[in-house]
């Protein structure tokens, strides 16, 4: 096996609790309910692509965590004494995506992951470590593009919405780009796979030719398990805050509750680098980290959370909902919570699709800030999102832009943000410009733009542009079934008027129901819905009590 990457039983424990040792207290806890027992060097004691496996803990000796077992043995990290295996996975049941093989003699205290749940419970200093742990080594192996591989060509759509989907996910992935990459060509080869075939995921036993999201999320093990049940008593179209916390409170409330949304968990907050002004995070967090706590703390409280699964149609069946999915399913539900938020407006210039992935992006996470590492870039929008991406890729690109259409930051973005942005000088802002071009044949190589007070051009060097300009509801499925504003947002509450209420009779909608009795809106995808992520997790937890009351009434 190669050496490990930094990552060895030395290591420093100051990233962020990665690697963290249990104390002789906590251990002694896990050896009262665990199973002990010796390990010989060169024992598997779970493998990439396993369905399940069980907790580890190293009592002595040393274990390896390895990608390509068998393979390209890359030695990720090596864990002594007192340290505990395994990754995020473990707790949503999703395969693993390394190898854990001995490494000296010694004894592992070993236990499933029910009992696991169960002592954590018990102990909270414990559950925040194991946490914070997890959640840290995700970000560490997304950095280091371990995991599953994806092999195609960068200007392929098809290997953009992968890519798309993994990042989305949180999911660990290695992108191999048929473009430059001579192992690629040699591994498609090895493989049997044709050119044509290609966007290929490679996952343990598992070689998946261009496959749909639903197929590559399946592989991953993705959403909950086993069939829904007949009737759910709260369906939720989104995945977004306000969908996660009507899941979690829906479910900790003892409702039946089946969350489901078409790419990732977290909408649009999941896109964002850092949130810094929401309570509880004096120092700020990402998007993806808040989306993937929350739905971790859903599902242990009983929610179902599905990705991915598109709603494409509703109808009323009796005393029920049907959301129809893409995939030709069915989720009924005796309530329906719509928190399916919005999508990406996008620039009107030319080229425009041709670029996206390659250049244009709506999104500014780690994986997107990674691919313009060290290249000019430049965001377009006046809002938090466009100014909270900004800052986090002005940390490692050469130069960072901020176009704004009006000459004040401050008429739509938090006073924290155009402070940050004005005392720092990482962010030139360009006020009064508008994006009238992108050149580039294979990729974004510049932007041009005009000053919209002179009418001026200029042509900007850039191999990446992030826009971020708003957003339109995502509410075409539920056409002519409830009552939407002028724009598509849906009416809830007092502003549904007049001939909109003939399904109430002598009633009137409770505060976030729709112009249907059962079907809530919570989010961005109502209208006159505060755009915050803070004020999305509130609705989402305070229309769970209206369900309740819709559920008595009925």
């Amino acid at each position: 096996m190669t050496q490990p990457l930094g990552l060895g039983i030395d290591e420093p424990e100051n990233r962020h609790g990665a690697f963290r040792r249990l104390t002789e207290e906590q251990l002694r806890e896990m050896r009262a309910v665990g199973e002990v027992r010796a390990v010989e060097p060169g024992e598997v004691l779970f493998r990439e692509g396993d369905p399940a496996y069980d907790f580890f803990v190293v009592d002595s000796g040393a274990v390896a965590i390895v990608d390509g077992y068998g393979q390209e043995d890359r030695v990720i990290a090596v864990h002594g004494a007192r340290r505990f295996l395994g990754e995020l996975n473990l707790l949503t049941g999703s395969p693993p995506y390394l190898t854990a093989v001995v490494r000296d003699a010694g004894e592992v205290i070993q236990m499933p992951v029910t009992r696991l749940r169960e002592l954590v419970s018990e102990d909270e200093d414990l559950s925040n470590l194991i946490l914070r742990a997890y959640l840290s080594r995700r970000s560490i192996l997304i950095d280091l593009g371990a995991g599953v591989k994806l092999v195609g060509s960068r200007y392929s759509q098809d290997t953009r919405r992968l890519r798309e989907f993994l990042a989305r996910n949180r999911m660990p992935y290695h992108w191999m780009d048929l473009e430059d990459d001579e192992e690629a060509d040699k591994l498609l080869r090895t493989l049997g796979v044709e050119p044509g075939e290609t966007p290929v995921v490679i996952g343990g036993d598992h070689v998946l030719r261009n496959p749909t999201g639903a197929e590559l999320g399946a592989m991953l093990g993705l959403g909950s398990r086993g069939a829904p049940p007949a009737m759910c008593d709260l369906v939720i179209v989104g995945g977004g805050p306000a969908g996660l916390a009507a899941a979690l409170y829906g479910a900790s409330e003892g409702l039946d509750t089946q969350a489901i949304d078409s790419v990732a968990l977290g909408g649009q907050a999941s896109t964002s680098a850092r949130i810094e002004n929401y309570l509880g995070f004096p120092t700020g967090i990402s998007g993806s980290e808040l989306a993937e706590r929350a739905a971790l703390q859903a599902r242990r409280l009983g929610a179902r959370l599905v990705v991915p699964a598109e709603a494409v149609g509703l109808e009323r069946e009796n005393s029920h909902h049907s959301v129809q999915l893409a995939s030709g399913e069915v989720v009924n539900g005796r309530t329906v919570m719509v928190a399916s938020g919005a999508q990406y407006r996008k620039l009107d210039v030319p080229d425009l699709e041709r670029l996206e992935g390659v250049g244009v992006y709506y999104a500014a996470t780690q994986a997107e800030a990674q691919m313009c590492a060290g290249d000019p870039v430049i965001v377009v929008g006046g809002g938090n999102s466009a100014g909270q991406a900004a800052m986090f890729l002005s940390r490692n690109s050469v130069s960072c832009r901020l176009a704004i259409r009006g000459d004040d930051l401050g008429k739509s973005m938090s006073r924290y943000l155009v402070d940050e942005i004005e005392r720092g000088e990482r962010v030139e802002v360009l006020g009064r410009t508008q994006v009238i071009e992108l050149k580039g044949d294979t990729a974004l190589e510049a932007v041009v733009i005009r000053d919209s007070s002179t009418g001026a051009t200029t042509e900007l060097e850039a191999k990446a542009l992030f826009v971020f300009i708003g957003a339109s509801p995502h509410t075409g499925w539920l056409a002519g079934h409830v009552a939407m504003d002028e724009h598509g947002f849906l009416l809830t509450g007092r502003d549904v008027q007049g001939e909109q209420l003939a399904e109430y009779g002598d009633e009137r909608p409770f505060f976030l129901e729709t112009s249907r009795p059962g079907i809530f809106a919570v989010g961005d995808v109502h209208s006159g819905s505060i755009k915050r992520v803070a004020s999305a997790v509130g609705e989402g937890s305070m229309a769970v009590r209206l369900v309740h009351q819709r559920l008595a009434a009925s």
